[in-house]
Formats: C-alpha cells, sequence, structure tokens
C-alpha cells in the first residue's frame, strides 16, 4: 500500500515561510498556555487521563450544544477518520468519496482493504451527489470544505445525499468549516446516519496538540468507542482542548483575519493569470490548465517558501497555498509573479 505522504516540515534551524500544510499564523488564545501550565503544576501527568477526555468533551457539548452521548474526541480528526474506517469497513466493503479530495482517505482505505469508489469532481467542484448516491457504499465521505480546492458543498446537498443513502452512514469532514459561511452540524441532529467530524488543528490554532472531534448518534458513538484506543488524548490535550473550545472569540477573531487575507490573496492569484476556485478554507488551490506546475514549487521552495504541490495527473496543475500572515503572503507574491511570468512565456515559446 501506498502511505500517506504529508507535507514537508522544516528541519531544526532552517527558516521557510511555511504555506504547505494549512496551519493557522496566528497563536491560540492565551487560555491555552495558562490551562497547559496549570496541568503541568498539578502533577496529574503522572496518571493515564480521562478515557472519554471528559472535560474536552464537556466543553464541546457546551459550545456546540449537542449531549455528550453524541461527541466523540479524537487524537486529531485523522484518529477519528481511523476509527469510522475500522468500524464501517471490512475487506472487500465499499467506501466512495468525489476526487481529488483529501488523500488520507485512500490509505486508510487500504488499511481496511475497503473497494474505494472514486468519483471525479467536475472543474468547478461541484459535488457529483447523484454519483455517491448510486454506488451505494457502506461509508459514503464528503470533505466540506475540500482539500485542496477549498470549495464548500451546500447544506441542504449534503442533507440531500444523506436522504439518498438508505440509512448508509455519510461523514462530512469539516476541518477547515470554521472559515466557511454555514456548516452541516445540524444535519446530526435530524438525521442518525450523518456523522460530522471536526479538528481543532485549523481554526484554533491547535495543529500541534492534535485534538479532534466527532458528532454522531449515540448508536454510532458507541460502535466507535470499540475502534477507539482506550487512553487517546493526553492529559495536556484534554486541558488544551477544553480551554481553547471555552475562547471561541478568540478563534473568531483569528478567523477573520484569514479570510480578509484570504480575499486578497485569490484576487492577486487571478490577475496573475490563475484560476482560483472560491475557498472556504484557510487555503486557496491555484491551477493553470495543462501546465505542469512543479518548477513553480520548486522555484518557491528555493526562495524559501513551502507551497503543496501534488504530483498527480488530476492535479499537475495546481498549487495548494495555505494563507499565512498578510507579511508572509506578500513574501510569497514577490517571489511568484516572475516565477509564473516566466513560466508562461515558455509555455507561449513552446507552442510558437
Amino acid at each position: 500500500m501506498a502511505p500517506y505522504t504529508p507535507g514537508e516540515q522544516p528541519r531544526p534551524g532552517e527558516r521557510l515561510i511555511k504555506l504547505n500544510t494549512n496551519e493557522n499564523p496566528y497563536p491560540p488564545s492565551p487560555r491555552v498556555r495558562r490551562a497547559v501550565a496549570h496541568a503541568l503544576d498539578g502533577g496529574a501527568i503522572r496518571l493515564y487521563p480521562p478515557p472519554r477526555a471528559d472535560d474536552f468533551i464537556a466543553a464541546a457539548s457546551r459550545v456546540y450544544r449537542m449531549p455528550r452521548a453524541m461527541i466523540l474526541a479524537g487524537n486529531g480528526s485523522d484518529e477519528l477518520l481511523g476509527m469510522l474506517f475500522r468500524a464501517a469497513l471490512g475487506a472487500g466493503d465499499k467506501v466512495a468519496y468525489a476526487c481529488p479530495t483529501y488523500s488520507l482517505y485512500d490509505t486508510l482505505a487500504s488499511i481496511q482493504q475497503a473497494r474505494v469508489v472514486a468519483i471525479p469532481y467536475p472543474r468547478d467542484f461541484a459535488l457529483p451527489l447523484e454519483a455517491l448516491a448510486r454506488a451505494r457504499a457502506r461509508l459514503t465521505i464528503v470533505c466540506s470544505p475540500n482539500s485542496p480546492s477549498g470549495t464548500v458543498v451546500p447544506k441542504h446537498d449534503l442533507a440531500r445525499l444523506a436522504g439518498r443513502l438508505d440509512g448508509r452512514l455519510l461523514a462530512i469532514d469539516e476541518a477547515y468549516v470554521d472559515f466557511a459561511e454555514e456548516n452541516a452540524l445540524d444535519l446530526v441532529r435530524r438525521l442518525r446516519n450523518v456523522v460530522v467530524l471536526r479538528s481543532l488543528s485549523k481554526s484554533f490554532s491547535m495543529a500541534g496538540m492534535r485534538l479532534g472531534l466527532c458528532f454522531a448518534h449515540p448508536s454510532i458513538i458507541e460502535v466507535l468507542l470499540k475502534a477507539k484506543d482506550s487512553y487517546n488524548l493526553s492529559y495536556l490535550a484534554v486541558a488544551a482542548g477544553a480551554a481553547a473550545l471555552e475562547d471561541a472569540a478568540w478563534m473568531r477573531r483569528n478567523v477573520a483575519r484569514v479570510r480578509r487575507t484570504r480575499a486578497a490573496a485569490q484576487a492577486r492569484l487571478r490577475r496573475l493569470g490563475y484560476e482560483v476556485p472560491e475557498s472556504s478554507a484557510n487555503f486557496v488551490m491555484a491551477r493553470m490548465a495543462g501546465c505542469d506546475l512543479a518548477p513553480i514549487a520548486s522555484g518557491l521552495r528555493r526562495g524559501g517558501i513551502l507551497v503543496r504541490y501534488f504530483a498527480t495527473p488530476a492535479l499537475r496543475d495546481a498549487l495548494r497555498i495555505s494563507i499565512g500572515t498578510p507579511a508572509e503572503m506578500s513574501a510569497l507574491f514577490r517571489a511568484l509573479a516572475p516565477l509564473t511570468r516566466s513560466l508562461v512565456a515558455k509555455r507561449i515559446a513552446s507552442r510558437g
């Protein structure tokens, strides 16, 4: 099987502008630091943490107005995805999703020896709802906002898809949803076959703490608990997660800053000639149809800037660019503009 390939991480002491793994450029709430310090001072880390991450779940219940029995905490939403695949899929079972999307799904399906029904997205990344419904998969996944496109699926389309699945599971991966205008969390309250996954890595600036949440009907949560590691969240993570959720206002201020910078970045990329789907995430995708953008990614890397390039047939003409601070984005465009002009000139010359 092919392993999941994460984005490049700078080596110790290496100074790079990191726009390749969709981290938040702003720090988490000060309450997080205080909560972690308090947890360390209390000496509780000599003990096992609560198996169900009680304080974190309680905070999530208050913030999202969801009963605790409908919430499961994970070591990032990636672990929750792993639980879902293990609990729902056996060898030969079908899992369906539209592509290109988060490539970890492929790895998790391989581990389970599941059959992947990969439905191609159209160029505009509109959800292929009918094709997904016809797949009749045991598990259907929709990443919304999608990675790498940043596009969001309207909630009414997700509700329609859930209704077409005849009770089969629909998992909605909302890792980036705090940067969007709407979310699908209320579908969990209305539809028993809907699972919503969230992450604190992006909007809450907690990528290094590895925190995720799963919302589903209590009967689904009970099954997922069978696939959970005994103590999957550390004591420090539980304390940090609860503190972060309790200061959601801090998160929303950071999200507003990212969204302003995102709008400016999309406009500048389009002026440079890139096709940019309207993003509802903390990144944008820049495409140039029929043009392999590997030289652009390599040129930026030589200039000390990391962006995400996917060496696959469907995405060779695209870069995924995380939204950094205004200063980081200015540095990106200073480097990107001449690289783009050079590539376009070579492309014209090759046709000529």
